[in-house]
């Protein structure tokens, strides 16, 4: 598995079998808030600094994201419940030991996880094969160490994906990836460990991607939905997937909470949305979207 051809058999979007979501639903939301913890002062750092503002420790930019996890996760929890959404959380592991208080209310959420590494400050980048599957055990052993489960999706911290990593997660029981953003679809990657699947996320609807463009929460609010129109109206034709891509330390601030409700109201207007978690979608996949991929490939 040395080239992405191969990791990645090409099937275009438009001759594809029907994708067909639980009770005829065109779209698949998932709602991904990154929970994140940054190190004031990292205490490992390969390829490039964590922090733009040097030499660290970067008060600013660490008092930036901590206001994500002190204040609005809580406001973004208060208006996933009003929406009864449940989410998949891109989440630093970490937290759960330096901010018990929000492990403890995802858990009571019932939330499904995307693992985003131990800490945002610390990359996946610069690392061999042992050292990616290393860190990814290491994971996966905190996470059933804390829940009792098994681990079942991955993302990158600070979207670091590499090479090594689909392996490390197809070898420890990870079924599902967000490293890869080539696809409205879920579709499988392969490895030499087994089959993982890739579910969409996106970058280009991203709070802490647009933001650097001074994108504030009017126009992001129109991007989200204009994201979604397009994607239900393909969704009549074959089921797609729209991942609502987030930071409480932007969408919990005050000024911009209002977008995020009136979007999340706009999206859950419509008939044939499938709110689900990024497990929820795995599993309907693996049964009734891959083997269908399979037989056309």
């Amino acid at each position: 598995m040395d080239d992405l051809a191969s990791r990645f058999p090409y099937l275009p979007y438009d001759n594809r079998p029907k994708l067909e979501w639980p009770n005829g639903a065109r779209v698949a939301l998932w709602v991904l808030p990154n929970i994140e913890h940054y190190e004031y002062r990292p205490a490992v750092e390969n390829v490039r600094s964590s922090w733009p503002r040097m030499p660290a420790p970067d008060v600013l930019g660490y008092g930036i994201r901590d206001y994500g996890n002190r204040v609005g996760v809580w406001r973004m929890f208060d208006l996933f419940d009003k929406h009864n959404v449940r989410c998949t959380v891109s989440l630093n592991f970490g937290i759960i030991e330096h901010y018990p208080d929000i492990w403890e209310a995802m858990e009571a959420r019932q939330y499904d996880y995307v693992c985003h590494g131990l800490y945002n400050s610390r990359y996946m980048w610069g690392l061999n094969e042992a050292e990616t599957h290393a860190v990814i055990k290491d994971c996966v052993d905190t996470y059933r160490k804390y829940s009792g489960r098994q681990l079942n999706g991955w993302f990158g911290p600070a979207a670091s994906g590499t090479f090594w990593g689909a392996e490390a997660c197809a070898k420890h029981g990870i079924g599902f990836s967000t490293d890869f953003y080539h696809d409205d679809q879920p579709v499988p990657v392969k490895t030499k460990n087994g089959d993982l699947l890739a579910i969409p996320y996106s970058m280009d609807v991203n709070d802490a991607v647009v933001y650097r463009w001074q994108t504030e929460g009017k126009e992001f609010a129109r991007m989200m939905c204009d994201m979604f129109d397009v994607l239900y109206a393909e969704g009549a034709k074959s089921g797609t997937v729209m991942p609502l891509c987030l930071h409480p330390y932007l969408y919990g601030q005050p000024h911009r909470l209002k977008y995020l409700d009136e979007t999340l109201a706009y999206i859950l207007g419509h008939e044939g949305v499938w709110q689900a978690t990024g497990t929820e979608i795995m599993n309907w996949c693996n049964r009734h979207w891959v083997p269908k991929l399979g037989a056309a490939g």
